[in-house]
């Protein structure tokens, strides 16, 4: 493996399948013209699909449905469900003393007959096991005052009639939602995806929010205890405060079985509003399920309600304004719910979300043509907003429209037909007119009998193997001897209609998320993880007082060098060396233009940290995997012309110190001992070598530097040869093959490596010590949680989207001179012996959120609590202030194992040791650290694994 190649596929991220660039590397060929793609605005969104989808719901008898049933309260006609008769007793109670309705008496009531609604459920899709059954009534939203005038219900016929004309619209609160929800848009800051903010005052001063059937449902059934489900049986909610993925947890079970029964939970987004109200008001809420989905362990439809309803009131005429805010924000959730019922169509909101953020903040990045192009995504119908989103996430690039189903999607043919009307995506083209690239894409879309069955067409046998690839590559050769329109004519009658991304739409939507996202490695993805549940980033500001990219020169700049760099690794794997040279000629000559720009972005700058959205940045990383492409190919004098470039270029960068080794090291291949010296004397010099590479060019030094051509011995000679405390032992190997890890018979009898044997020895004859195998994460783990409101504290421009789980200049100079004051108050704390303290604290508040560094499943709070009190506050702080000031240089190498012992419960003692197999050595990263660790005084020492001799029999 190159050095630098997975640091350049990082910065890479996504590989794109439409590079406008490439042909830029190619000095054979001209410059790429950029593709003029059609951006006519899309058809207008028609009804007549939704109305059918949702006819085709609700008349579906052949999908295998269940009939539930609900009743209309006579006094409200709020929707009830026909099983539960305590609901509707206590309900027509409650409406019944009420003043401002007439009271019916008994007689009256039963001469009214409920209005039973039967809802028949039928499932999107029977062959989707993960489709759940969406209910048409329990959608909506009643209000148990809906009806202001009951008293013109002169006949049950009457009522039966008006109770069925009774929707979520005629409600004066929702009605007010549904127009705040269409009107919001995105704060400054960002605005969740999970979530709309804002409620005027006036629309709810008149109505109880609380009395509001609220519809929603049961999910992660597999975490349930109980699988069957019973809709007659009442379901009632509970908190579960000491859930690790959601600290806003709420249970749902049976009423009668609380302690073993549960069913499952509320939804993420609704349970966040929720929660504080039974937690703060102290409020509960029952409900029933409403219909059973095909799938037991999908999403179960139910409807809850506040059973306090005096409660409620009594909070609300003490004006609260608090809990006022939490139940707009309740019906906010159900609202959104209720337009976008399934969960599988959430991927739609997402990129229309994506698309808006980057527009209103990045409009100066795009033309008008392509603002245009983008906005058009929102007008579109949802199927083929779906649909496109759907196309755009998977690999392709072509399609068979043949292949095309997805339940949320129930016209795909009109869909296909709009996008390509909007240049959104491509079709096939005419025969004959494919390209080599096109037909090598067609070909991928084939199977291998289909791929072989072409062969048979062209009357050719395949010697080639039976991989995918090689019957490709043969079908492309015989393409070019002659045989490319027939070729062409079985391909395109076997895959019929075919769709592809258009390149317009591929290139603007991967500049979308880039922009977005800030990274290579999130995209789309991201805010499913977060929908999901699996993923909770932590909640900070966006303050932003400076764009990234200045003007659009800028990042198409930054974009040709991400192109650049792809075209550089596809020719790596592929080992078009000739390619490879290209890419490198052209990043050198991309750093040489950007110089004087480079030097005066990344010294001094407050922001010098943005400078890694540059696309000298980008094209050093490149440079440098050519760095290494020479030296495997031992031409070391065209890796040594590349170092001088990026030292020249880049004055002020912490890579400096691996630039200067690997120059030292190729002069001394070339024999030129003398120059090699000095180039480590002078790279010891520089302020931005660090960490592990200091050590290597000191080692360097000593070893080069030795009379006559050095007389003077340097002042750093003893501190690099100190004598680190070593530990032997001795194991049953069970391999000891060089170039594989080493694999030995621990205590019990089991196979472990040098690392857990080590922890066996000293958990036994080496003192009783108790420990982990860490390296670098328990410290990382520490520090996380340590300076967690230092992270995220309120800094300009660190923060400019709300997928971080770091801030931008964490791993740069800026990040303790920006908080210098807050992180040497902290420091003094844990000086002071509070570290356990904030420990505890941060593990609390924080647990499972997403964090740079901190692993809350390897680490337990039991042993990080342990870890911390033997350290001890002094040695903690220096660790702490080490990582502050140069993250990126000290994150990794720290030694193996943490081993402690406690003497009571509030003094220990701890010991760091680095591991070695029989044929291991400690690298100038380890040094580094073991070096200063026994500089702060720690306990450390290095722990060497040897082969046990053989036992003579």
């Amino acid at each position: 493996m190159l050095t630098g190649r997975e640091s350049l596929l990082r910065v890479i991220g996504k590989r794109r399948r439409f590079l406008p660039n490439r042909q830029i590397v190619s000095a054979s060929t001209s410059a790429s013209t950029s593709a003029s793609t059609s951006t006519s605005a899309p058809t207008s969104a028609s009804l007549k699909d939704e109305i059918a989808e949702r006819d085709a719901l609700e008349k579906g008898s052949d999908c295998g449905g269940v009939v539930a049933e609900s009743v209309n309260c006579p006094v409200c006609d709020a929707l009830l469900p026909s099983l539960d008769s305590t609901i509707i007793n206590s309900h027509l109670d409650y409406c019944l003393a009420k003043g401002r309705k007439r009271k019916l008496s008994q007689v009256t009531l039963l001469q009214l007959n409920f209005s039973r609604s039967k809802i028949k459920v039928n499932s999107i899709s029977p062959a989707d096991k993960q489709t759940e059954v969406i209910p048409t009534e329990p959608n909506r939203i009643v209000s148990s005052e809906t009806i202001n005038n009951s008293n013109e219900l002169d006949s049950s016929k009457e009522f039966v009639d008006k109770s069925h004309s009774i929707s979520l619209r005629n409600n004066q609160l929702i009605r007010c939602t549904e127009n705040l929800v269409a009107d919001a848009t995105a704060n400054d800051n960002f605005t969740s995806p999970l979530l709309l903010s804002g409620l005027k005052e006036e629309c709810v001063d008149d109505c109880d929010m609380w009395k509001v059937f609220i519809p929603t449902s049961i999910v992660g059934r597999r975490y349930g205890s109980r699988g069957e489900l019973n809709p007659e049986s009442r379901i009632l909610l509970s908190r579960d405060p000491e859930n690790v993925k959601d600290r806003n947890a709420i249970k749902v079970h049976y009423v009668d079985c609380e302690d073993d029964n549960m069913l499952g939970y509320i939804p993420r987004e609704l349970a966040k509003y929720l929660s504080p109200l039974m937690d703060k008001f102290h409020l509960n809420f029952e409900g029933s399920i409403t219909s059973l989905p095909k799938d037991l362990r999908a999403a179960v439809p139910i409807q809850i309600l506040c059973k306090n309803v005096e409660l409620c009131d009594e909070i609300y005429s003490n004006n609260n304004q608090d809990f006022k805010s939490l139940w707009i924000d309740v019906l906010h959730v159900v609202e959104r719910a209720r337009t976008n019922p399934s969960g599988m169509t959430r991927y739609q909101h997402n990129m229309a979300l994506l698309i808006q953020e980057v527009l209103k903040s990045n409009s100066h990045l795009f033309t008008n043509s392509e603002m245009s192009f983008l906005e058009s995504y929102d007008s579109f119908p949802d199927d083929s907003k779906r649909l496109f989103a759907r196309l755009y996430t998977r690999k392709g690039p072509w399609f068979r429209m043949s292949n095309i189903s997805y339940p949320e999607i129930a016209n795909y043919h009109q869909a296909i037909k709009e996008l390509v009307e909007a240049g959104y995506l491509c079709s096939f083209p005419l025969p004959n007119e494919l390209e080599e690239n096109d037909l090598e894409e067609v070909l991928d879309i084939l199977n291998i009998d289909e791929l072989r069955e072409a062969l048979r067409v062209l009357k050719k046998k395949c010697n080639h193997g039976t991989r995918k690839q090689d019957l490709i590559n043969l079908l492309i050769s015989l393409s070019k001897d002659g045989h490319c329109s027939e070729l062409q004519s079985f391909v395109l009658a076997t895959t019929g209609s075919c769709v592809k991304v258009s390149p317009l739409a591929e290139s603007l939507l991967w500049r979308a998320e880039r922009l977005f996202f800030l990274n290579g490695e999130q995209n789309l993805s991201a805010f499913l993880l977060v929908d999901l549940g699996i993923v909770k980033y932590p909640a900070y500001k966006c303050i932003i007082s400076e764009q990234i990219f200045s003007d659009r020169s800028e990042l198409l700049s930054y974009e040709e060098a991400i192109e650049i760099s792809q075209v550089m690794v596809e020719s790596l794997d592929e080992n078009n060396t000739e390619l490879v040279l290209q890419c490198i000629d052209k990043s050198v000559s991309r750093i040489s233009i950007s110089s004087e720009e480079s030097k005066s972005s990344t010294c001094g700058s407050m922001s010098a940290f943005l400078s890694h959205f540059s696309a000298s940045w980008v094209y050093s990383k490149a440079v440098l995997l050519g760095v290494s492409f020479f030296e495997r190919e031992k031409r070391y004098v065209d890796a040594i012309n590349l170092l001088k470039q990026l030292l020249n270029t880049f004055t002020c960068d912490r890579r400096r110190g691996y630039w200067s080794l690997r120059l030292s090291v190729d002069l001394e291949h070339l024999g030129r001992v003398d120059d090699s010296l000095q180039v480590a004397e002078d790279g010891l010099l520089d302020p931005w070598v660090r960490a592990g590479t200091r050590i290597a060019l000191q080692r360097r030094v000593l070893r080069l530097g030795k009379p006559p051509r050095r007389w003077k011995i340097p002042s750093y000679s003893n501190s690099v040869k100190r004598k680190i405390f070593e530990v032997h032992i001795q194991g049953r190997p069970l391999n000891c093959k060089t170039g594989m890890k080493s694999v030995f018979y621990g205590e019990d009898g089991e196979r472990c490596g040098v690392e857990q044997l080590a922890l066996q020895y000293y958990a036994g004859e080496g003192g009783g010590w108790k420990g982990v195998h860490t390296e670098s994460g328990i410290w990382l783990t520490i520090f996380g949680i340590l300076m967690w409101d230092i992270l995220f504290a309120d800094v300009p421009n660190v923060f400019r989207t709300k997928f971080q789980t770091a801030p931008l200049d964490l791993e740069t100079d800026n990040f303790y001179e920006a908080r210098k004051s807050l992180i040497e108050a902290l420091l003094d704390k844990i000086v002071n012996g509070m570290a356990e303290e904030i420990l505890i604290t941060g593990w609390e508040s924080h647990v499972g959120t997403a964090c740079r560094g901190v692993n809350w499943e390897k680490h337990s709070l039991a042993d990080l609590r342990a870890a911390v009190k033997c350290i001890g506050g002094s040695c903690l702080a220096s660790i702490c202030r080490h990582l502050a000031q140069d993250y990126r240089s000290w994150s990794s190498g720290m030694p193996d194992l943490l081993v402690w012992r406690l003497h009571d419960c509030y003094s220990g003692e701890a010991k760091l040791v680095e591991v070695k197999g029989p044929r291991d050595r400690l690298s100038e990263q380890q040094l580094a650290w073991l070096l200063f660790l026994m500089d702060c005084g720690f306990n450390v020492e290095v722990c060497k694994v040897t082969p046990a001799p053989p036992v003579e029999t």
